[in-house]
């Protein structure tokens, strides 16, 4: 059993046979989008982080390469130790360099050195630092003066030879990337870039605009457009900066990879995490009252996960530590899934309020205003019962863990000598929610009514023998 789910493995002849989410046909759309338009754009793929863009990258890169596409990887984040981004990527265009043509990359990396910036200056002092005892010599170097003519028509030389540097770069990147990708366009993925330093991400997008005009090249930049504005704001110094009009200068399309089915990507952790080998022994589901537990947790998953802003690598953190905290529970014992999930559900996305139930700072209906606020799906004739039963089983847990706790919940109604509600649903109407806390209350004899908050949050927080 995995601990951590592992990076998918993709098929070389079929990259998306593994995909779990569906999405070939995205890459499909585009890539006849760029063979549409192999002249070379600059797509943007803007999804948020932990939703699954590297996987989707590697696998479209891997069938793009299978239509005899040549492609490129950057990966920014793995990257950002490398003062000057250029370096990085001209060093991974050097990988397309075959036979005959290591004259046209190098003729390429001559007129890619001019726009490195402070070359000179590093140049010089590598040289002194080699052959000289530069301390002696700094007050003399310091001490020299020019006539401000003289540099002003210095700047103005290497202004024009930059200028036509640039032009010649282009140029010979052109003829380079005509030689080197068969008649195609050269797909150039930049991946992470909204995960590595904000001026690393910055600088990569000023120095690869040398890049963008060039033809035949199609640069993907895998990105998270409120992250990398963010860095923009933060890099420039100031929150009135446009970070989407900045982005426009670089950017010719953007496109969002569709959220999955919620259904689509649980089932396959449910599977992948072995959930069964539990939940489904055989000497678990001889016992009556546990044999249901397999279907009360996918139903749970589907009121948690239905909202599409939990991102997938969170799904996977929850899956996994359930899975790992599931390990404490002998086959015998009451997992009450409903509760367990919602509860690491809570400590992973809502710690704050994960915090507070264990302290037992809150009343019941602040337990049932902060539920409401963390469950998103849509409150409907489908979803109103599963959910009260989920916020009701919720509350009766916390209140099992305070004192005098009978009083909370209910009361004895003297006159019809039988137990009246004292709370009502926070998501049903209150017919509905008066039965249905009357169903908890009759619970209450049982084993399982009875349990309080620390039976789950004992072993979520890995304070409890495991079963090896």
């Amino acid at each position: 059993m995995n601990i951590k789910h592992s990076e998918i493995k993709m098929d070389n002849e079929n990259p998306f046979a593994n995909c779990k989410l569906d999405r070939q046909k995205y890459a499909n759309i585009l890539t006849n989008i760029i063979k549409s338009y192999p002249a070379g754009f600059v797509l943007a793929l803007n999804n948020k982080w932990g939703t699954g863009k590297t996987t989707f990258v590697k696998m479209w890169q891997k069938d793009l390469e299978n239509q005899n596409f040549k492609t490129l990887y950057f990966n920014a984040w793995e990257n950002d130790f490398e003062n000057d981004p250029l370096t990085a990527l001209m060093g991974e265009l050097k990988t397309l360099t075959k036979t005959g043509a290591e004259l046209k990359f190098k003729d390429t990396l001559k007129h890619a050195a001019v726009l490195t910036k402070n070359i000179a200056p590093l140049v010089v002092k590598a040289v002194a630092d080699r052959y000289v005892d530069t301390n002696k010599v700094t007050d003399i170097i310091v001490g020299v003066t020019k006539g401000l003519s003289e540099v002003f028509e210095h700047e103005v030389q290497e202004y024009a030879k930059k200028k036509k540097s640039i032009s010649d770069f282009k140029q010979s990147l052109s003829k380079f990337i005509e030689n080197s990708s068969g008649g195609k366009p050269l797909i150039f993925f930049v991946d992470e870039l909204d995960r590595c330093r904000p001026n690393y991400a910055v600088s990569i997008l000023e120095q690869i605009k040398h890049f963008f005009s060039v033809p035949n090249i199609v640069f993907v930049l895998s990105i998270d457009k409120g992250q990398l504005g963010g860095a923009i704001k933060g890099v420039y110094g100031s929150d009135e900066i446009d970070s989407d009009e900045y982005l426009r200068r670089f950017i010719d399309l953007e496109y969002s990879i569709p959220d999955p089915k919620p259904d689509l990507f649980f089932n396959y952790l449910y599977n992948f995490f072995q959930f069964d080998d539990f939940f489904m022994s055989p000497e678990r589901v001889k016992h009556r009252g546990l044999s249901s537990d397999k279907s009360n947790f996918i139903k749970t998953c589907e009121l948690l996960f239905a909202d599409t802003s939990v991102p997938l690598r969170q799904q996977e953190k929850i899956f996994a530590h359930s899975r790992l905290a599931l390990r404490s529970f002998t086959l015998n014992m009451y997992v009450t899934p409903h509760i367990f999930l919602l509860l690491t559900f809570i400590k992973i996305r809502h710690n704050a309020f994960y915090e507070l139930m264990k302290s037992r700072s809150l009343s019941i209906r602040e337990v049932q205003e902060k539920f409401l606020n963390i469950i998103k799906i849509g409150i409907d004739e489908n979803t109103v019962r599963p959910l009260m039963l989920l916020e009701l089983g919720l509350i009766n847990t916390y209140n099992n863990s305070l004192p005098d706790n009978k009083k909370a919940i209910y009361e004895e109604d003297p006159e019809l000598h039988k137990e009246k509600p004292r709370i009502t649903s926070i998501i049903g109407n209150e017919p509905s929610s008066t039965k249905s806390i009357l169903e908890i209350i009759h619970t209450r004899g049982s084993r399982e009514g009875e349990l309080k908050l620390s039976h789950y949050t004992n072993r979520i927080d890995l304070l409890e023998e495991m079963e090896t």
